[in-house]
């Protein structure tokens, strides 16, 4: 099994659009409540156009998780860098339902912080979760993330303020 991460292009929007609509349950209780528009192909394309944009501005790297046959597995984005004396990111992340279990989600995250430190000369990635995703988690652990705490309503995920255990890495 390999895989690669490369940044989303506009031409992913069609494939997004279709696997965000084929996982909108698996995803529904991990993220914040989604209009409509957001799964479909053009909610897709804008999202994607905002993303390129701060990519341009370095504050964030949005991917596409790539199975070694070209089949889009997922997303995973560096978000929120911070240059000068933090040196920091912030990783999010998915694989789609049919695809779990299988350590894609780990080699992704474990790539990305091999990016994160090694290309981008950042000190720390910082995750979070919610604390019933036991998945995220082991994910997290298995790339070498400890935890280090708990965010009282960190985000609002499905509509409610959620806790959030706090992950993170620091480069050696």
């Amino acid at each position: 099994m390999s895989l690669s991460l490369r940044i989303i292009a506009e031409s992913d929007a069609e494939a997004l659009c279709e696997l965000l609509q084929a996982n909108k349950e698996h995803l529904q209780p991990w993220e914040p409540l989604r209009e409509p528009a957001f799964f479909s192909e053009r909610g897709q394309r804008e999202l994607i156009r905002q993303s390129l944009r701060s990519h341009e501005l370095g504050s964030q790297y949005p991917f596409v998780i790539v199975g070694e046959n070209g089949e889009l597995l997922g997303r995973l984005n560096l978000n929120s860098v911070i240059r000068g004396a933090l040196q920091s990111c912030a990783i999010s992340y998915w694989v789609r339902a049919d695809r779990l279990r299988r350590g894609y989600a780990s080699q992704a995250v474990h790539q990305a912080v091999r990016f994160a430190f090694d290309v981008l000369g950042l000190h720390r990635v910082q995750a979070e979760t919610l604390p019933e995703n036991l998945a995220s988690q082991a994910v997290l652990k298995r790339a070498g993330f400890t935890l280090y705490g708990v965010t009282p309503q960190y985000l609002k995920i499905n509509g409610t303020w959620r806790d959030h255990l706090m992950f993170h890495i620091l480069s050696q």
